[in-house]
This record gives structure tokens, C-alpha cells and sequence, in this order.
């Protein structure tokens, strides 16, 4: 038995280390799809390897007949492991793998901000955004894309578009797989974030505080639901995994990635290729079709009309432990737990339950919600967003393996816009964004009454239950006003609340006699032919919710648009009995 011992140790062991080494390298031989050279010529030449570009280069090359190119600026998804683990999200900001923008100095906004300039972080790398980002699966409100549709972008209501988030679906969620409004099988998977007793007790307090249980993806949004998110068996799932580096390399699809495009060419106001930087090398490259932008909202347009959500923590210490603590993130049994089975703390961003409210009674069921809330289970800090540093160190301080939660909250449609403009002709300058946050003083009164809600939410038994208080959120750098009053409140919006990551609509999309569009309804630049764009940029409005799910059904429908066919048709049969 002696000997036996140490080796059914050392056997366990190997296993262990077997599978740590499979997931460190899981993506290495994804690296098969990459392209060595880039050929002179191409059918469609889509720059930018995003949530949108990654699509469209997999659709696109679908059809054998169609030469592909996708130009990607930065690396590859394989870099760095923190990429694919989504709880790990925040220490991909302000690395290599992010273009690190930050915006103009604010009037209204960012006044705990350093220079009062906030900090906005997009992905630079295979996958864009959707690499760095925290995961979240939410599409927005039917009303959204209805409204859409009625102001001139004929083809985006929400029966047109539904079809298009099934076909990229693969849920995940046992309950939700019979659901007309989920599908099984698409690209990307669809899980459910539930690993902590928080994600019961946000849906046990909802319903105390009055409100319905749902499926926020579904029929109504309005309500508390678990958090659904883009991973398969506790990894990220993003579009570049899941419609590239899951495909067989294909023959009439090159990918180039450390590939910097400088300059679309156009003839005769037609785009007949694009200039780029590889290997500190000026070349070009020719598009007999079409050059499609995907460089995401902020590399594509330079241009009027930008919209983003901006949210506040409001954090809450409790008397349990059962909090993503440090203490358990760092754990071994955690990390175990996650290389052997994919499951655990480290399978999730944290966020385990999403909730959507109206502030004005008489609109619900007539438009939609006012104020979305991230549930995230365990106390998030502001160390990354570029606070003054006495401000920083006040909010953050007592966190550190401290138990609690975290109530995101963001207005869904804010009034305030803004613009991205070139600050010069050199395209390795960061343009100059200023969003113009809080200009509208409406935003500010939807934020507030936001507020109000988390402060009843604070008082459901289950809450007092776990020994919550407001009284966290009581800060030094607002005491010139009464705590807890409006005035408090909006003094603490405007030093704390940062982006949520959601730029969009400056190129927007519109009809024809639409004097402000940028795009038509095939998303089309206006007055260029031969060039399109498809992302973020193009949203004609901001959507109700998390905007990497609407991107890439974004793709999906301009996939089909370019190929002139519908992929979709039997999706769309099963949903007309009603939706």
C-alpha cells in the first residue's frame, strides 16, 4: 500500500497537470486559420476582426465562390489566457490588447475623473470587444427595433431581426431550450450565470420588491432574471472563437491579424480597396466587390450623433459569505474546480442577475424600460476608469476580500449625445470623443429614480436579511449635501458613473430622405458605392440593454444582405404562429 500510494498521487497529479496544460493551450492550433500573405485581390475585403467582422468573414466564406479577406489590426485570441475566463475581464483594460481611448473633458459628467476625462477601453485583438468584455448575452427591447423600423429602417423590426439572433444562438439553459425565443445548435453558446447563492436571492428580493421573474430575452424584459452569458463550458465563447477558430480553415478565406488598414481607396466614388501596414510595410490591397468596415463604433466613423450607456456602482456590503471574494477567485479548490470541470467562480464575470424597470408607470408594455441593472456578486472598485486618486481610494476602500454586491445601473436610452471626430489626417491619432454625457438633464432624472428603486431594493427581507445598508454609499467628496437626497444622488452620478462600454450610432442607418444617415437600410454608405459598414456605428438609436448580442446579429442579417439569400426562412416559419 506504501508504494501504491504516491502512485495513484503522482497518476492524479499528471491528470491534473494534463488538463491545466489543455487549457492554457486550448486555442494554440486555432492559430491554423491565420494567413501567412495577403493576395492582391479579393471579392470582399471586411477590416476589422470584431464581434461583427468575425461574422461576416464566416458567413461570407461560406458561399465557395466568394474570396474573403478579413484584416484584423492587432493579435491573436490565444495571447493571453485571461481572455477566455470571463471573471478576468478587468485586467485586459489598458494592456496591449486595448486601444485605451479616452474622451474629452466633461461638463456635466466624469467630475471625479482625472482631468475630468473618462476612460474607454475597446479591444484591439481577434475578437475585438467581445474579447474583453464581461459576457453578457442581453439582445434589448422588441420596442427597440419596432421603433426602428418605424422611423424609416424598413427590414429592423423586431420579427425581422429575432430570426437572426436564433440562428447564431446554441442555449444552454435547460429551461429556455424549448422556448420559441431561444434556438439550439447556432455558433455561439448561450449559458446561464449561476454560481453563488446571490443568483437566487436577486430574483427572491425582485419578488418581493413587486416585480415578475423572466426571461429578459424574451417575451418581456421588464423584471428580474438570471444572468445569461457567451460561454461554453465556462469559456468565453466569443464570435471569433465561435464562427473562426470553430470552423476548418477555409481556402477562400484569408485572416490576417497585425495588419493596420490606413485608408480606404475610392474611384469615382466607388471603394476599390483599402491601404494597410504590415510588417512596417505600406501596402494595398484590391476589393472587386466590396470593402466592408467593421473596425467597431469608435475606429470606424468619425462623425456626429454618439450615444452610450453610462452606469454607477452602488455597492453593499453583507454579513455572509458567499461572495467572489479575492480570497475565493485566488483559491486553489477554485481554480480546480475551473481547469477540470469548466465550472465555478471563474466560469462567470461575476454578474448573476440581470433586471430591467420602468420609472414611469404609464409606460410599460408601451415602450421600453428606463433603467437596466447588472447584478454583480461581489464588490467591484473603480481602480480602472481613471478617478482622481482620493476619490478612488475612499470608494475602494474596505472592499479587499470584503462580502457584498455590487447594483450596476444604466439608463437604457439617455438623451445626451455626442460626436467622434479625426483630430487629425494621421489615422494612428485616437480621434476626438466626447460623448457629451448628462447635457440632457433628463438622463439625470432617470438615473435618480433608479436609485430609488435599489433603495427599496435595499429594504425586501431578503436583503435586511443580509444585513445591507445604504449607508456604504455614503462618500466624503458629496457631503455638501444631505445624504440620500437628490442632491446627493446626482452629485455622486457625476463624479462616479463611467461608460458601460456601449459607443454606437454615429454612422447611423436611416432611409433614404434620411438627411442625417449615414447608411441606407442595407447598410450601405450613402454616395459611395461598393462600401459598406457593419457595426455598432450603424444603430439609428442605442438599444435597452448589453449591444455585443445586437452587433452580431448585425452581421448575420448583412451577411445575408451581401449574399442576396435568406438563411433564415425556416427560423422565421416557426415563429409565426405569434411572437
Amino acid at each position: 500500500m506504501s508504494y501504491r500510494l504516491p502512485a495513484f498521487a503522482a497518476a492524479v497529479f499528471t491528470i491534473i497537470c494534463s488538463y491545466c496544460f489543455r487549457e492554457t493551450n486550448r486555442f494554440s492550433h486555432h492559430r491554423v486559420i491565420l494567413s501567412d500573405t495577403i493576395d492582391d485581390v479579393y471579392d470582399y475585403v471586411i477590416v476589422g476582426g470584431g464581434s461583427a467582422g468575425s461574422v461576416l468573414a464566416s458567413r461570407l466564406s461560406e458561399e465557395k465562390s466568394n474570396k474573403v479577406l478579413l484584416l484584423e489590426a492587432d493579435g491573436f485570441y490565444d495571447e493571453n489566457p485571461n481572455f477566455h475566463s470571463l471573471i478576468y475581464w478587468p485586467t485586459l483594460q489598458k494592456t496591449e490588447f486595448d486601444w485605451s481611448y479616452y474622451i474629452e473633458p466633461q461638463r456635466m459628467s466624469c467630475l471625479g475623473m482625472k482631468g475630468k476625462r473618462g476612460y474607454w477601453p475597446r479591444g484591439r485583438v481577434l475578437g475585438g470587444s467581445g474579447i474583453l468584455n464581461a459576457g453578457q448575452y442581453t439582445r434589448g427591447s422588441r420596442y427597440d427595433y419596432d421603433e426602428w423600423a418605424k422611423n424609416g429602417c424598413k427590414g429592423w423590426s423586431y420579427n425581422d431581426v429575432l430570426p437572426y439572433f436564433l440562428k447564431s444562438e446554441d442555449i444552454k439553459k435547460e429551461e429556455l431550450k424549448s422556448s420559441k425565443y431561444h434556438h439550439i445548435g447556432g455558433p455561439m453558446a448561450i449559458s446561464e450565470s449561476d454560481v453563488t447563492p446571490f443568483a437566487d436571492l436577486y430574483l427572491k428580493a425582485g419578488k418581493e420588491l413587486g416585480y415578475n421573474l423572466t426571461d429578459y430575452n424574451g417575451k418581456t424584459q421588464e423584471g428580474f432574471s438570471k444572468t445569461q452569458i457567451n460561454t461554453r463550458r465556462g469559456v468565453r465563447d466569443s464570435s471569433a472563437v465561435a464562427f473562426l477558430g470553430n470552423v476548418e480553415k477555409r481556402d477562400n478565406l484569408d485572416i490576417a491579424i497585425n495588419t493596420f488598414v490606413t485608408k480606404v481607396d475610392t474611384e469615382e466614388k466607388k471603394a476599390t480597396g483599402v491601404y494597410y501596414i504590415r510588417n512596417g510595410r505600406k501596402k494595398y490591397v484590391k476589393a472587386n466587390r466590396e470593402v466592408i468596415l467593421s473596425s467597431g463604433a469608435i475606429n470606424t466613423p468619425h462623425w456626429r450623433n454618439l450615444k452610450d450607456h453610462q452606469t454607477i456602482f452602488l455597492r453593499s456590503k453583507i454579513n455572509k459569505s458567499i461572495s467572489l471574494t479575492d480570497s475565493v477567485l485566488e483559491s486553489y479548490k477554485t481554480r480546480l474546480q475551473y481547469k477540470l470541470f469548466g465550472t465555478g467562480p471563474l466560469s462567470t464575470a461575476g454578474t448573476e442577475g440581470t433586471a430591467f424597470f420602468y420609472t414611469n408607470e404609464n409606460n410599460r408594455r408601451k415602450t421600453y424600460a428606463d433603467i437596466q441593472v447588472l447584478f454583480v456578486s461581489r464588490l467591484l472598485t473603480v481602480g480602472n476608469n481613471n478617478h482622481e486618486d482620493a476619490i478612488q481610494e475612499e470608494y475602494d476602500a474596505g472592499s479587499k476580500n470584503a462580502d457584498g454586491f455590487t447594483w450596476v445601473q444604466s439608463n437604457t436610452h439617455p438623451k445626451s449625445r455626442g460626436t467622434s471626430t479625426l483630430r487629425s489626417k494621421d489615422p494612428f491619432d485616437h480621434p476626438v470623443i466626447d460623448p457629451q454625457y448628462f447635457t440632457d438633464t433628463r438622463d439625470m432624472d432617470d438615473f435618480i429614480s433608479g436609485i430609488r428603486i435599489w433603495e427599496k431594493f435595499l429594504q425586501t427581507p431578503t436583503m435586511k436579511g443580509l444585513g445591507v445598508e445604504s449607508e456604504d454609499m455614503k462618500m466624503s467628496f458629496c457631503s455638501q449635501f444631505e445624504f440620500r437626497s437628490d442632491e446627493y444622488w446626482e452629485c455622486m452620478v457625476r463624479h462616479l458613473a463611467v461608460t458601460i462600454y456601449h459607443p454606437c450610432c454615429m454612422c447611423k442607418m436611416g432611409s433614404e430622405n434620411d438627411a442625417n444617415a449615414v447608411v441606407d437600410t442595407d447598410l450601405r454608405v450613402k454616395g459611395i458605392k461598393g462600401l459598406r459598414v457593419v457595426d455598432a456605428s450603424v444603430f439609428p438609436q442605442i438599444l435597452g440593454g448589453n449591444i455585443n448580442a445586437p452587433v452580431i446579429m448585425l452581421a448575420e442579417k448583412a451577411s445575408d444582405m451581401i449574399r442576396g439569400i435568406d438563411s433564415v426562412e425556416s427560423l422565421r416559419d416557426s415563429l409565426s404562429n405569434g411572437i
